[in-house]
């Protein structure tokens, strides 16, 4: 399906009020290296090194899912919702707290949303980022785990830019680098998860 049919047929699709990122120029090697980041398709399915590690998981999971079932009322959808969002925060070395600090803050949890400047779906990714490293196809960034694992991919290799700084990598990922409105937005967003998830935390490892 094009684009432009994508976006016709969505007659959900909600505005969202969030920024956008800004096309900048990608040396080769980024470019191949994100480009590979984001190719592998493989469902999502984590994996622990000791049985502490899956229950500590499965109690995220389970707070994870209290919390958020006042927005997404279907316990399938937001169990399979949360077990990709685990999984592609800690493949791209992200905290998945943060993550969902982020995808609270631009779409409030709605698979569909699009914003003015025509970011696509949960992580609010700019269609421009599919020809960059994808396949050149931006209705696929409707896909959940697409979304997810793009929108991850990209805010790694804004922290990386930054050099770990996260405020300056969540102002860069909203188009607004170096005001202070969004990453106090999304990092209000990521301690209210912190707080509601508390010990069930897992340790992230890269």
């Amino acid at each position: 399906m094009r684009f432009g049919a994508a976006l016709s047929l969505c007659t959900a699709c909600i505005v969202a009020r969030a920024g956008a990122q800004i096309e900048e120029p990608l040396a080769d090697s980024v470019r191949s290296a994100l480009s590979a980041a984001v190719a592998d398709s493989a469902p999502p399915r984590a994996s622990f090194d000791s049985i502490e590690e899956r229950l500590a998981y499965l109690r995220w999971l389970g707070s994870a899912s209290q919390r958020l079932k006042r927005r997404k009322s279907e316990s399938a959808t937001r169990v399979e919702f949360l077990e990709a969002l685990w999984y592609e925060s800690r493949r791209a070395g992200l905290e998945p707290e943060l993550v969902l600090g982020v995808v609270q803050v631009e779409s409030a949890f709605r698979k569909y949303a699009v914003s003015r400047a025509g970011a696509i779906g949960y992580m609010q990714v700019m269609p421009f980022w599919s020809r960059l490293i994808g396949d050149g196809d931006p209705a696929r960034l409707f896909h959940m785990q697409a979304n997810l694992r793009f929108g991850c991919v990209i805010l790694r290799h804004y922290l990386d830019l930054e050099r770990g700084d996260l405020f300056l990598a969540l102002g860069r990922y909203n188009g607004s680098r170096g005001r202070a409105e969004y990453p106090d937005a999304v990092l209000a967003a990521r301690r209210e998860w912190l707080q509601a998830i508390g010990a069930a935390r897992t340790p992230l490892r890269r």
